[in-house]
């Protein structure tokens, strides 16, 4: 904190000069190059802000643009007094050097605000949708805009510390390789959703294990089949890494409908003796209520209509045989009924399954926002799609809570890659998975 006061401080100092430095030299008639001496440094500060060391790219991007915005606020303070004191003790007024003086400043604190308001709206994740709307539209809203951007500046710094405390923890813990389990780690997604290259399903997750040691592996499986059809997909999966590695059995760790996909393939098709772990996140091992109740409401035709415009659509992604009714018909509660029922543990397979709930729901991210009224109302205390007491199962059971907006169904495998001040979705991956090392698995 007093490193940041400095810098901040010695950064506002100097873009004053720079920017003071115009009209001065206007106001005593001094030659064109004089201005360079303003110009160029004021360029050098804004591209190169006393730059820190940091744990990436995106983050010193945050830290500088928080700088920026710091050294904006406390320049454009400064400047205000200097100006008006100018005004009527140093220039003419209304002389020509006075109005090359004030175009200078404001040109220069234009081009110091917009230099880093973007660097934290591209790279800042704790800033979210929220506030990056926020800011645009109170932008012109005098007092409204400066308390906006007070709060996505202090949102910056948090996010700063965080990751400097998590690399901090990485490394002092690099040796010890918390994550290198005695089998490889396997995530699987959920409905709807594929692990892409280029779109981590996953978010920040799988790297922060691999920083730790994990061994990582994909399910790959398409996103809307029946649970039967992706538990099939999950065998040649788990087969192929088993004989390309030669590890003999893997860690599961599924999210949502990816948990009873596994379930399916452990127990119905032999995987028993190639799985250690199933770890499930948010699954709705009893089903939703609430998809009992739509799927008998809505008229055959809007259904169908429904479900063939989402199989064209994840056809388009990358899916060969997409059935949207099938995924969907297996999340009832009354299938998922018969399926525990049909689906019993198999013995020296460890379970254990986490839950979540959303406590402000208005604030979550889209759709999330609106099913989580509805699920609450069939199925009480949610996560935006799965209940509290429906995601438990096996052994061991994990209640993650957050006392600002709650855990999502997205927030807990990071899906907008989004921090919160009281959950460490990364760290709570890390721990995890240390605990199957603890366990020889």
């Amino acid at each position: 904190m007093h490193n940041h006061i400095i810098r901040v401080s010695v950064l506002s100092v100097l873009l004053f000069l720079c920017m003071s430095a115009i009209g001065l030299a206007s106001l005593f008639g001094l030659a064109w190059y004089v201005y360079l001496w303003a110009v160029f440094p004021f360029f050098a500060l804004n591209i190169f802000p006393f730059p820190v060391k940091r744990p990436s790219f995106l983050i010193r991007m945050v830290s500088e643009g928080a700088d920026l915005l710091c050294a904006f606020l406390v320049t454009a303070a400064m400047q205000c007094f200097y100006t008006v004191w100018a005004w009527f003790s140093l220039f003419n007024r209304f002389s020509l050097p006075f109005f090359v003086h004030l175009i200078a400043v404001i040109l220069f604190l234009s081009l110091l605000f917009w230099n880093g308001i973007l660097r934290v709206y591209c790279t800042a994740s704790m800033i979210g949708l929220k506030w990056r709307i926020l800011g645009v539209l109170c932008g012109y809203i005098p007092i409204a805009n400066l308390i906006v951007l007070a709060k996505i500046i202090s949102l910056s710094y948090l996010e700063v510390r965080l990751e400097e405390e998590r690399d901090r923890r990485n490394c002092a813990r690099q040796n010890e390789r918390i994550c290198s389990t005695k089998y490889p780690i396997v995530l699987i997604h959920g409905v709807f959703f594929r692990d892409t290259h280029f779109f981590n399903y996953w978010g920040r997750i799988p790297k922060e294990l691999q920083k730790n040691g994990a061994k990582l592996f994909y399910g790959g499986q398409q996103s809307a089949l029946p649970i039967s059809e992706s538990a099939q997909e999950l065998v040649h999966t788990i087969r192929h890494i088993t004989e390309s590695t030669g590890c003999g059995k893997v860690n599961l760790i599924a999210h949502s409908k990816g948990g009873l996909d596994c379930r399916y393939a452990i127990t119905h098709l032999g995987m028993g003796a190639y799985v250690a772990s199933l770890t499930t996140i948010n699954t709705p091992h009893y089903g939703c209520v609430f998809a009992d109740w739509l799927l008998n409401r809505v008229s055959p035709k809007i259904r169908d209509t429904v479900a063939r415009s989402y199989n064209a659509a994840l056809r388009k992604l990358g899916d060969r045989t997409p059935d949207f009714l099938g995924a969907v018909n297996d999340l009832r509660a009354s299938s998922c009924k018969k399926f525990n029922e049909q689906t019993p543990d198999i013995p020296g397979v460890y379970y254990q399954s986490v839950g979540s709930h959303i406590n402000r729901p208005l604030r979550g991210i889209f759709p999330l926002c609106f099913s989580y009224a509805l699920v609450r109302y069939f199925d009480g205390p949610n996560d935006g799609l799965v209940n509290e007491s429906a995601a438990r199962w096996g052994q061991r059971f994990f209640c993650l809570s957050s006392e600002s907006d709650g855990i999502s169904h997205a927030d807990v495998i990071d899906l907008m890659r989004h921090d919160k001040p009281d959950f460490d979705v990364r760290e709570f991956y890390v721990q995890l998975v240390s605990d199957l090392k603890q366990k020889g698995l």
